[in-house]
């Protein structure tokens, strides 16, 4: 009913802007708190339980985690099981049945929402007041309200404890002019998702479901729109609901940074999901050990946490492969004499294409179903002949030239937005600053396109509500 591309959900978060502005501050977190559960048991009521189980255990061995040790380990145990019970469980569990014939219980039913968010997200919790950053919260709702924030729930991004539900009690005002640049932002958002994202799925699955049946430029065709639509669905979601955030006058933390102009792996993870980077930084390669360490435990400590990142994504050897990759290719970088050079003037271009070859390669094996499916992938790139990527556009599974035409052109508007932004040029403050008939002109022209290029034939959910 409220899932995020739904008009459902537009009209959700616009009665909760007229609710929020209408309350008294000090109510708003329960405002927030009513919203979030609403939202939450629409999707999915089951996983709510499991939520809701998970945060009060959580809450209450955090009263006591400062002083005894053994409530630390059980708030993390109450954390992490949902996470390790209900989907690496399941995943082994299927292994092995298909290896030994052995039948194990797999609750496939239950597969909470945001499942992969809420439990990290109790985790910086319990951690953050062990360590003595924030006290514990000594009432339940409130962490309920955190863990269940529904901008949030179910793609990010993750969020701290201290830097958000302060946010929830501090008095605020209606403005206009941030209203219109959330609305702004959303509205970006949901053209990266509808009018590109949705689109290049097409073509995506199409490809990979047979890799066998496509020449080679179809092939490097489909793998580099998968980073274009990776991105573009997952930065598309995190524009929509930072832009809601700014017209409730809540700051969340950034997730994209114009990624793909990075000239470095290590770059490319200062731009790409910054706030799970940020998370995997705090709380597993600092205690690990960081960099402070010998240049040996450095890389390892890197790789770790990478194979984290690829185990948090999921079960499967294709993210475990995928981590590896990224934190090895890291952990290369820190040892080459050019690392810092490859970063400026010309050479910058260089790192920039080197870094997104990079990024559709390990993201290749990511996307493929298995390892098996990955080579054939790579294989078929290799060895299958032919030219047939611009011509032949039914196999791709679209229907028309003109929908690849409002393919490429998406793409290039994205590209073009994040070049211009990266030069530092705010578009939303130059449309701000021109005068009102030239905005209305602009809005409408936009509009138009939005309804023009969109692919309104069912693109279906985000792509990373799956982890």
């Amino acid at each position: 009913m409220f899932a995020v591309t739904s008009p459902g959900f537009v009209l959700f978060a616009a009665v909760l802007a007229g609710l929020w502005y209408s309350c008294a501050p000090p109510r708003r977190w329960q405002l927030m708190l009513g919203a979030s559960v609403l939202f939450y048991l629409s999707l999915d009521w089951r996983g709510f339980v499991v939520l809701a189980l998970c945060a009060v255990l959580v809450w209450q061995c955090a009263l006591q985690c400062r002083s005894r040790t053994g409530w630390f380990a059980a708030g993390l145990a109450a954390a992490l099981a949902p996470l390790l019970l209900l989907k690496y469980y399941v995943a082994a569990a299927g292994g092995l049945q298909t290896l030994t014939g052995l039948r194990l219980w797999q609750p496939q039913w239950l597969q909470p929402l945001g499942l992969g968010y809420f439990t990290l997200q109790l985790v910086s919790y319990l951690v953050d007041v062990r360590r003595g950053v924030i006290p514990a919260e000594r009432n339940y709702a409130r962490v309920l309200c955190y863990a269940a924030f529904f901008l949030s729930i179910t793609q990010g991004p993750f969020n701290r404890y201290a830097e958000l539900m302060p946010q929830f009690d501090t008095p605020n005002r209606w403005n206009a002019d941030r209203a219109r640049r959330g609305a702004l932002r959303c509205f970006w958002g949901y053209f990266k998702k509808i009018a590109i994202a949705d689109r290049a799925s097409v073509v995506v699955s199409t490809v990979f479901a047979s890799p066998a049946a496509f020449d080679r430029s179809q092939l490097i065709l489909a793998t580099v729109l998968y980073s274009f639509q990776l991105y573009a669905d997952f930065s598309g979601y995190t524009d929509i609901v930072l832009g809601v955030g700014e017209i409730l006058g809540l700051t969340l933390p950034e997730n994209f940074r114009r990624p793909f102009l990075a000239a470095t792996v290590k770059e490319l993870w200062s731009r790409w999901h910054i706030s799970l980077s940020r998370w995997l930084r705090d709380y597993v390669y600092f205690p690990l050990g960081g960099s402070r360490c010998a240049p040996a435990r450095r890389d390892a400590n890197l790789v770790l946490t990478f194979l984290v990142s690829g185990l948090w994504h999921g079960a499967g050897l294709t993210y475990l492969l995928w981590g590896f990759l990224h934190g090895a290719i890291q952990a290369l970088e820190n040892h080459l004499p050019w690392r810092r050079a490859i970063t400026k003037g010309g050479k910058r271009l260089v790192g920039i294409a080197g870094t997104f070859s990079i990024f559709v390669i390990t993201f290749t094996i990511f996307r493929a179903s298995s390892l098996a499916n990955a080579a054939a992938y790579f294989g078929g790139i290799l060895h299958n002949s032919g030219h047939r990527v611009l011509s032949n556009y039914w196999e791709l599974g679209l229907t028309t030239r003109q929908e690849q035409v409002f393919l490429f052109l998406g793409v290039v508007v994205l590209i073009a937005v994040d070049l211009i932004q990266e030069r530092g040029v705010s578009l939303r403050d130059k449309l701000a600053a021109a005068p009102r008939p030239l905005r209305w002109l602009f809005y409408e022209a936009a509009l138009f396109a939005f309804l023009f290029m969109g692919y309104f034939l069912g693109g279906g959910g985000f792509l990373y509500a799956h982890y």
